[in-house]
């Protein structure tokens, strides 16, 4: 199975590009799930449909997702409320509840709604040959694919104090015999605690999550316009991508024209000069756009990938 992240400046054409990629890939006969994170939400428009977190299939190898990331926030505050509530289940006296129903609105929480929802569709990846992203903004996407490796940190380090405290917890077993609590016996062996199970449960998705995007089974893709603010925002993803130890292995300058052809030309010798940059490059060019059929572009992308 791979992977294809489309990303760029807003407004270049990462909608209609990733759509359209996927459209051809699965005209080759790959069965091909296009999911959007961009918040705009334009994958559905681009095909005139109307798209949710459910897949919707069109055609016979394509199948189309828009990520609910207000269903994914609720998701990742539940599963992290349950597990902050059991590895500090003494300060329960602090009342913790109220400071967990504002978790909504703290920062990051978005991001690691993305990140759920992202591991939540990798996790089903077996069933399709290749799963396109139309991603967020360029801020914002480069937190989120920074998140596995961040949140395998994080979670080590519950695990370690969850290992703590069932450490303290036999100790004490063994000063004053059998304990009871509510009927059951704690339990002190880290294989038999539900807390420390799922927290091995969330590690190891998040490290599938994390060695995904770092293989070769991943590409992500770069779109910008001939103009200079889409080149310095490229150059902001080519050097987020090399500190997150991630693959950039394609570059498409969308709307291109014969009279931004030295634009063009001056923007991606500069963009190549990045050696974390492939030469796998396409020049787009600007097309009209129609309700039915924008995902139709007169471009082969799907030679790009293969």
């Amino acid at each position: 199975m791979k992977t294809i992240f489309f990303t760029g400046k807003g407004g270049v054409g990462k909608s209609t590009m990733s759509a359209a990629a996927a459209h051809q890939l699965s005209e080759k006969g790959y069965k091909v799930l296009a999911v959007s994170f961009d918040p705009a939400h334009n994958l559905g428009d681009i095909f005139n449909l109307e798209l949710s977190h459910r897949t919707k299939r069109i055609g016979k190898n394509l199948f189309l997702q828009e990520a609910d990331l207000e269903k994914a926030a609720s998701e990742y505050i539940k599963t992290n409320t349950d597990i902050l509530t059991e590895v500090y289940s003494y300060t329960k006296a602090f009342n913790l509840d109220m400071y967990f129903k504002v978790l909504r609105y703290a920062p990051g929480v978005e991001e690691y709604a993305a990140l759920t929802a992202l591991e939540k569709v990798l996790h089903n990846k077996g069933e399709y040959d290749i799963i396109v992203f139309d991603t967020p903004p360029t801020a914002l996407t480069l937190r989120i694919l920074a998140l596995p490796r961040i949140t395998i940190t994080w979670i080590d380090r519950l695990r370690r104090i969850r290992r703590d405290i069932l450490d303290k917890r036999h100790t004490v077993h063994t000063i004053t015999g059998k304990y009871i609590a509510e009927g059951l016996k704690l339990p002190y062996e880290v294989k038999d605690d539900p807390v420390m199970n799922k927290l091995k449960e969330l590690f190891d998705r998040y490290v599938a999550v994390a060695k995904l995007l770092e293989s070769e089974e991943n590409q992500i893709v770069v779109v910008m316009n001939p103009d200079y603010l889409s080149l310095r925002e490229s150059q902001r993803i080519v050097d987020g991508l090399k500190d997150l130890n991630l693959p950039l292995r394609v570059s498409i300058t969308n709307k291109y024209t014969p009279e931004s052809k030295s634009i063009a030309d001056e923007m991606e010798a500069e963009l190549f000069k990045s050696k974390s940059l492939t030469n796998r490059h396409a020049r787009v060019p600007l097309q009209p756009y129609t309700r039915d059929n924008s995902y139709r572009i007169d471009y082969d992308l799907a030679g790009l990938f293969f």
